[in-house]
């Protein structure tokens, strides 16, 4: 892959911060109050789905200029859920709700929504990793 943007970021668990290398981000961490925090702060779960849901959206827009689709008023909510997996660690599953506009209802929404799982660089890094499911709403 030839690189067109770094983004970097450093944290130091759970617990503590989450800070980029241009300040933009700087925010306080802690374990959500379903996994025995107290939900003070933000958590890799959120800013997974931020993160996932932006670039879907992203993608989709790109997909819908390639293939002269008007995907204006459609939104993409990530759904990141974090739980134990079969060899007693943690993974993670991703439900992907996606509105769409009227005229994308059906056939053509689940259409769009396939070519754009296949073409979000998310969608790529999670494939065969993590269960996402895709949700036209």
């Amino acid at each position: 892959m030839d690189a067109l943007y770094t983004a970097v970021a450093t944290a130091n668990g759970r617990e503590g911060r989450a800070v980029s290398s241009d300040g933009r981000i700087d925010l306080p961490l802690g374990f959500p109050k379903a996994l025995g925090g107290n939900g003070q702060g933000t958590n890799p779960e959120q800013l997974f789905a931020a993160g996932y849901a932006a670039c879907f959206a992203s993608a989709m827009g790109a997909i819908g200029r390639q293939e002269k689709i008007d995907v204006k008023g459609a939104s993409v909510t990530a759904e990141v859920s974090i739980g134990k997996d079969t060899d007693g660690g943690f993974g993670l599953a991703v439900v992907m709700r996606v509105e769409l506009p009227d005229h994308l209802q059906g056939e053509a929404g689940r259409d769009l929504l396939e070519k754009t799982h296949a073409y979000c660089p998310y969608s790529k890094a999670t494939r065969g990793n993590i269960d996402v499911e895709l949700v036209i709403e």
